[in-house]
């Protein structure tokens, strides 16, 4: 295992579709040790996510956790989670505002809607199916390392760009809100 270098706004491979994995390539040495760089990548830098192009790998992986991490503090904690060639669909109309922030988008943070609930499709690292529908916060979670995989940013779902803001004037101005509105959410829509 070994921590990556973390591709920033601006690197070409950030905009390009991740390549879907051939079921018998979840197996090979190459990819189970991606999965580890990405895993040890993400709790180094305290990332509630990573995808595979973040370090500079097109492939269409990505991981997820959340477990007491002080750069989401309000975040419900999720279980380390592998996702290998995720699709998602989204279910229903309702939808919820929250403040994002990325690796690849250091010192940022915005406003971005998401879906309060999705059904994920996935194999895991073992290259068994997963099929599960998440709610609330955590399928923007979802949501937003997905989009990594289809060459998107954060950046690119703020509708209001008067909400983007460094990380100091986000935990000045806006974090006290933001627990008591995933708060709201979390009451709705569970973890």
């Amino acid at each position: 295992m070994a921590i990556k270098e973390i591709a920033l706004i601006g690197e070409p491979i950030l905009r390009k579709k991740s390549r879907l994995l051939d079921p018998e390539e979840i197996h090979h040495a190459e990819t189970q040790e991606c999965i580890n760089d990405m895993i040890e990548t993400m709790h180094r830098a305290h990332g509630a996510g990573i995808a595979a192009n973040q370090i500079f790998s097109p492939r269409r992986i990505c991981v997820i956790e959340v477990n007491n991490n002080p750069r989401y503090p309000y975040k419900p904690n999720i279980p380390l989670t592998v996702l290998i060639n995720p699709q998602i669909t989204l279910i229903g109309s309702e939808t919820f505002e929250n403040y994002e922030g990325c690796l690849s988008v250091p010192n940022l943070r915005g406003r971005v809607t998401r879906h309060c609930e999705i059904k994920i499709e996935a194999f895991d690292r073992a290259g068994h199916k997963i099929e599960n529908v998440i709610k609330g916060i955590t399928a923007g979670t979802y949501q937003h390392e997905i989009d990594h995989l289809d060459g998107k940013l954060f950046v690119d779902r703020v509708k209001d760009p008067t909400s983007l803001c460094t990380w100091e004037a986000f935990k000045k101005y806006n974090e006290e809100d933001v627990e008591k509105e995933v708060k709201t959410i979390v009451q709705r829509w569970g973890e």
